[in-house]
C-alpha cells in the first residue's frame, strides 16, 4: 500500500531526523537520489549524461537546494549545468557554491527562455511543498518554456504551482514528466488535478520515520486488494457467499438495470436479487438473477443492497431500501431523490457513490469546484452525510464516515467515461459489501478492480459498460495471480 503523508507531518518527521543526521545530509541524500533519476531520464532523451544539457529552475527554498545539489552531481558527469535563480539573493548558498565548484553556470530568470528552448533537461526547484497558489509572475514564462521545449521536465518533490496537501491548483504550475518526490508521497500527488502535472512520480527514501496513524491517504496495490477479494471455502453455498439485491431500472432505464446486475453477478456475491420494473431485460441477459416485482421488502434475504442506477423518479423504492437494516451503496437516480435525513439516521453502513457532477447537486456548489478541490468534497459529503462516500472520476476517492486516511484509485482509464460504467461499479461494490466487505474497503477494491477491467477492456480503444463487464473476470485473476 502506498500512503501519502501531510505537509506539516512531513516536515516533523524531517527535523526528528536532522538532529540525528550531520548538517546537510539530508538534503544530500535528497540530492543523490534526484540526481539518479536525471541521470536516467537524460539517457533516455539525450543518450548520454555527458555533454547534456541541463537547465536548473531555483527557487529560494530546500527544493532549490535539492536542485543544485543534484545539478552538481550532473556537471561532474560532464554535463553542462546552468542554474536559472528566480531569487539571487535567496538562492542555497551552499548548493549553489557546489555547482559553481563542480563547472556549472549560474543565469538570471531574464536568460531563462532562452537556455531551456536548448535543454535536454529541465529540473523544476522552484517552489517547495509548503508552496501555496500558482505559480509567481516571475516563474510563469519559464514554465510555459519549459512546456513548449522539447526538453523532459523533472520536479523536485512535486510540481511547482499545485497545492502539495490537497491536490488543487489554483493558477499556473509546471507540468513535469517526472516527479522525484522524497521519503513519502504528497496527496498532491495522487489526486487530480495536481496528479497531472506530476507526470511519472519515483519515491527517493531519504530515511523519514512516518506514523500510520498520521497518513492523509492511501492507495491499495495488487496485493492489498487481493487480500480483500471474497474467496468461497470448500462449505460455501449461494447464501453463505452472500447475497446482493438490485434495485434499479425503470421503464426508461431498463439498460441500467441490465448493467448493475452484470457488475454485480461478477463481484463474489453467491446471489443476485433484482426488484424493479426491467425484471424480463435483466432474465433476458442474466438468467441466473433472482428477479421479484414484490419491492425490496418482499424481495427475500439479502445482505446488501444496491440501489438508483436508472431509478428515474422512484423515491418510494429507494426510501425502502434506506430503511432497511443492511449495507446499502446508494447511486446515480438514488442520490437525487434519497432524503438526506434518512441517510444520515441509518445505522447500517451506507455508501454514497456520485460523479463530480452529483457531488455538487448534494454540496450545493458547482461542477468546477468540486472538480478542482477533490480531497475537501469527498470529505465534506463523507461528513454532511455521515455516510462512506465513493467520489468517482480519474482518481477515485473513498472517504469514511469517521474520518481517517481517504482511499485513493487511479486504475482506470479515461475509456471508462462511457454511459452505464457507473452502474456496472455500483453492482460490483454492492456484490463486495454483501460478501462481507465493510463499505471503505467494498468502495476501494471495487474501484480497483472496475479500472482494471476498463484497461484491460480497452486495450487503447473505445468500449460499452457491457465490455468492462464482461473483462472483471480477468481483472480479478490478475489482481488475485492466478491464470
Amino acid at each position: 500500500m502506498r500512503t501519502a503523508y501531510s505537509v506539516e507531518t512531513v516536515r516533523t518527521a524531517e527535523r526528528e531526523l536532522m538532529a540525528r543526521l550531520p548538517e546537510g545530509a539530508l538534503m544530500q541524500r535528497a540530492a543523490a537520489g534526484l540526481a539518479a533519476a536525471c541521470a536516467e531520464v537524460l539517457g533516455r532523451v539525450a543518450g548520454r549524461v555527458y555533454g547534456s544539457r541541463v537547465v536548473l529552475l531555483v527557487g529560494s527554498g530546500d527544493n532549490g537546494g535539492d536542485a543544485l545539489y543534484a545539478g552538481a552531481r550532473l556537471a561532474r558527469r560532464g554535463a553542462g549545468v546552468t542554474a536559472v535563480l528566480l531569487t539571487p539573493e535567496r538562492a542555497h548558498s551552499g548548493g549553489l557554491g557546489a555547482l559553481r565548484r563542480a563547472g556549472g553556470s549560474v543565469a538570471a530568470a531574464g536568460a531563462g527562455e532562452g537556455l531551456i528552448e536548448r535543454a535536454d533537461l529541465v529540473v523544476d526547484g522552484i517552489v517547495g511543498i509548503g508552496g501555496k497558489g500558482g505559480l509567481r509572475a516571475e516563474a510563469v514564462p519559464l514554465a510555459a518554456a519549459a512546456r513548449r521545449s522539447r526538453a523532459a521536465v523533472v520536479a523536485v518533490d512535486l510540481p511547482s504551482g499545485v497545492d502539495a496537501d490537497t491536490g488543487e491548483v489554483r493558477g499556473e504550475a509546471v507540468r513535469a514528466d517526472l516527479t522525484v518526490t522524497f521519503g513519502t508521497h504528497k496527496p498532491g500527488l495522487l489526486i487530480d488535478p495536481a496528479r497531472e502535472y506530476a507526470g511519472s512520480v519515483r519515491l527517493v527514501d531519504i530515511g523519514l520515520s512516518l506514523p500510520d496513524d498520521a497518513a492523509e491517504l492511501e492507495a491499495l496495490q495488487h496485493a492489498d486488494v487481493a487480500r480483500l477479494l471474497p474467496v468461497p471455502g470448500v462449505e460455501s453455498d449461494k447464501y453463505r457467499r452472500g447475497v446482493v439485491g438490485v434495485a434499479a431500472g425503470s421503464a426508461r432505464y431498463p439498460g441500467a438495470a441490465v448493467l448493475a446486475v452484470s457488475g454485480a453477478l461478477r463481484g463474489g456475491a453467491g446471489a443476485v436479487r433484482y426488484v424493479g420494473p426491467a425484471g424480463d431485460a435483466v432474465i433476458a441477459r442474466f438468467p441466473e438473477t433472482l428477479v421479484s416485482d414484490l419491492g425490496p421488502k418482499r424481495a427475500g434475504r439479502v445482505q446488501a443492497w444496491v440501489v438508483g442506477p436508472g431509478a428515474g423518479d422512484d423515491a418510494a423504492t429507494v426510501a425502502e431500501v434506506l430503511a432497511a437494516q443492511v449495507p446499502v451503496l446508494i447511486d446515480a437516480d438514488g442520490l437525487r431523490l434519497a432524503d438526506a435525513g434518512a441517510v444520515r439516521a441509518r445505522t447500517a453502513p451506507t455508501l454514497m457513490t456520485p460523479h463530480a457532477g452529483e457531488a455538487a447537486a448534494l454540496l450545493g456548489v458547482s461542477r468546477e469546484e468540486v472538480e478542482g478541490a477533490r480531497l475537501a468534497s469527498v470529505r465534506e459529503l463523507a461528513g454532511r452525510y455521515g455516510a462512506a462516500v465513493l467520489l468517482k472520476g480519474s482518481t477515485t476517492l473513498v472517504a469514511g464516515p469517521g474520518g481517517g486516511p481517504v482511499r485513493v484509485n487511479a486504475t482506470g482509464t479515461s475509456w471508462l467515461a462511457t454511459a452505464g460504467s457507473g452502474d456496472v461499479l455500483s453492482g460490483l461494490v454492492g456484490s463486495l459489501l454483501a460478501a462481507g466487505l465493510s463499505v471503505v474497503d467494498a468502495g476501494s477494491a471495487g474501484a480497483y478492480v472496475h479500472g482494471l477491467a476498463g484497461r484491460f477492456a480497452a486495450e487503447g480503444a473505445p468500449v460499452g459498460a457491457h465490455d468492462v463487464a464482461d473483462a472483471v473476470p480477468g481483472a480479478w485473476r490478475d489482481v488475485r495471480g492466478v491464470g
